[in-house]
């Protein structure tokens, strides 16, 4: 039986707080991360989003606040904005009772509200990077006597390409501060900024909590890299999902294949490390309302995404160890609601997939999709798309763009004064006055 807060050092305000939230055990990461924090060790922390490390950091920081001083003790720094609100609506359960105050920095929020709020009593800043920057540059907030420091999601803060902002950021702290970092993964570059800015850190690592597969129907679409885009158009038009998530191994894999998506009809859109805080928030505003219905992702960038009402994952390429499977497909089948989750699998993914269902200890079901088949169904869809896009009413002036370099090409019908307009020939003019001699 997992030990009590109390237990690992958790003080008595905080316990019943997170009684009164119905959380009573603390998880393996909090186990394992919470005393070594307390101790003022800094820590590396290698988990997933599911494992409980947002309470794992959050619990230490506020137990260690001092309230008594009027600055800014903590900087917690995430990649996006979702990430961003989230840990701080974790905070907000629990800060209260000890009378931290605390605020969240992220653009598209009135930079001159959080200015204000800045100058106040805050104790703890959470933020996004580009944010956070900005503040510096403005000269509205003072990092100098940061005690704590806390990187989450640091892999995805790389794929996003934040991490020379991150070190400009952890430039404005104390040497003497206590970091810690959390990553789901190591890559060299998170290894390397850790070696840089802690010292002699404690290194956990924890695997995903289990996530219940029951009421997921998981399916394996087995193909061929040639024929596997117009199977996944195939296995779309026949499950005609409500919202789902496509996921891919790349960026440049997500945005080509959400370009060759909205090509066909389909309505989708992207998510991946290269698109800007605003598009991201853009995004997903219009997938949390349905009003996209296909969402390309990377790992990456879809990680630490709570969104309800999502029906179908497609796992355009497999994913590649059981546990990044796990973490994709739960993101269907929540709340008791029925899910499925379909994996494309080409000849070369066989090792993968045999890892997979060793994994999960299961053998899912397959089925084949032949060239001729997705074929005659891609035609299918594609024709009935075209009947429905001739019924729509088409706007006056709208036409096809022109073509680079030609001028003599004009948009359907040239109704448009624009394009009707005549020119006048221009006045020529002396070589003296044009200042050729």
């Amino acid at each position: 039986m997992a030990a009590d807060f109390l237990a690992i050092g958790i003080d008595e305000k905080l316990h019943q707080a997170l009684k009164q939230v119905g959380i009573t055990e603390p998880t393996q990461i909090q186990e394992q991360v919470i005393p070594v924090l307390l101790a003022g060790k800094d820590v590396i922390a290698q988990a997933q989003t599911g494992t409980g490390k947002t309470f794992a950091f959050l619990l230490p920081v506020i137990q260690n606040i001092d309230t008594k001083k009027p600055y800014v003790q903590s900087l917690i720094i995430t990649p996006t904005r979702e990430l961003a609100l989230q840990v701080t609506a974790e905070a907000k359960r629990l800060a209260p009772v000890k009378g931290v105050t605390m605020l969240t920095a992220y653009g598209g929020q009135d930079v001159t509200q959080q200015i204000k709020k800045l100058k106040g009593n805050i104790h703890i800043v959470i933020g996004t990077p580009g944010r956070l920057l900005d503040h510096i540059r403005r000269k509205t907030v003072n990092f100098s006597r940061v005690s704590t420091l806390v990187l989450d999601e640091a892999d995805q803060m790389l794929d996003m390409g934040f991490l020379k902002d991150v070190e400009q950021i952890i430039q404005q702290t104390p040497e003497g501060r206590q970091t810690m970092l959390f990553s789901a993964t190591m890559p060299e570059e998170i290894r390397s900024l850790a070696s840089r800015y802690m010292r002699d850190p404690a290194h956990v690592r924890v695997k995903s909590k289990n996530i219940t597969l029951d009421e997921i129907k998981q399916i394996v679409i087995e193909t061929t890299d040639r024929s596997k885009q117009d199977a996944l158009f195939k296995i779309i038009d026949e499950y005609q999902p409500f919202m789902a998530i496509i996921f891919c191994r790349t960026k440049r894999r997500v945005s080509a294949l959400n370009i060759t998506l909205q090509r066909h009809g389909y309505n989708s859109d992207e998510i991946h490390g290269d698109i800007t805080q605003t598009k991201r928030e853009k995004v997903m505003r219009a997938f949390r309302k349905a009003n996209v219905q296909l969402l390309v992702a990377t790992d990456v960038a879809a990680r630490g995404l709570d969104i309800t009402g999502v029906t179908h994952i497609f796992n355009y390429d497999i994913p590649q160890d059981t546990e990044s499977y796990i973490h994709r497909i739960g993101r269907t089948g929540r709340a008791g609601q029925a899910g499925v989750a379909i994996t494309f699998v080409t000849p070369r993914d066989r090792n993968a997939l045999n890892m997979i269902e060793k994994g999960i200890k299961a053998t899912l079901e397959k089925r084949r999709v032949t060239r001729s088949e997705t074929l005659r169904a891609a035609e299918d869809a594609l024709s009935e798309r075209r009947e429905i896009h001739k019924a729509r009413p088409k706007h006056k002036f709208q036409g096809r763009r022109w073509d680079k370099g030609r001028t003599d090409k004009k948009p359907f019908g040239g109704e448009h004064p624009a394009f009707n307009k005549k020119r006048k020939p221009a006045k020529k003019m002396s070589p003296k006055k044009a200042g050729v001699i």
